[in-house]
């Protein structure tokens, strides 16, 4: 597993253009914003769709295209109860090992399943070129990056670090990433009931993203 960062430097944001979203500003009721990447996946998404329920919280779920088409009724039911969804292309595919006109035609491709002109770049990796041709147009393209990655996609992370991992970097604002898929379960199972108690606790919304 290649190192990663759990807390997004604050320098970082900077070297990319203006068009990715990282965080949230903070409004007078304070706020995190819950995002759950690579699904929809039979359990996990309903694991998750049920945790966010009991609590009375909105998130966001930027969606495979591929795996949308596999499961239809899960995405019906994200949309049911309340919460975004986002495009994360039609097979995961990595920004930085693709032409322009390849990764654009995949999340174009996604577009036709989910509707929401939002996106979330696989692994993070884009080339400012591909960002900047989303942005741009009659209809533009919102890009949300995030500022606490949990780590339940690492297999080497036990349950207790990945929740440590969200607790101890959170703050209003925050976009924080699971993800609805097989690997990342053993992990999700456990630090999501406990990060939403978190943020209860602490009177924080947990809203999907505009």
């Amino acid at each position: 597993m290649r190192p990663y960062w759990v807390k997004t430097p604050r320098w970082l944001p900077k070297l990319f253009p203006k068009e990715l979203v990282w965080s949230m500003p903070i409004e007078e009721q304070p706020a995190v914003y819950l995002t759950f990447d690579d699904g929809p996946h039979p359990e996990a998404t309903t694991f998750v769709l049920d945790q966010l329920k009991q609590h009375n919280a909105r998130a966001t779920f930027f969606c495979i295209g591929k795996n949308v088409q596999a499961h239809p009724h899960l995405y019906r039911r994200i949309l049911e109860e309340g919460h975004a969804t986002g495009n994360h292309t039609q097979n995961h595919l990595n920004g930085w090992k693709c032409d322009n006109y390849s990764y654009l035609n995949n999340i174009f491709l996604a577009s036709k399943h989910i509707e929401k002109r939002i996106f979330r770049p696989p692994y993070g990796r884009i080339k400012m070129s591909q960002a900047k041709r989303l942005s741009k147009g009659r209809q533009p393209w919102k890009i949300y990056m995030w500022d606490v990655l949990s780590g339940d996609f690492d297999v080497q992370l036990s349950p207790e670090a990945c929740l440590a991992h969200v607790i101890d970097h959170i703050e209003p604002g925050s976009i924080v990433v699971f993800h609805d898929s097989q690997k990342a379960l053993p992990r999700l199972m456990y630090a999501l009931p406990a990060v939403l108690e978190f943020c209860k606790q602490n009177n924080w919304a947990l809203k999907a993203l505009p």
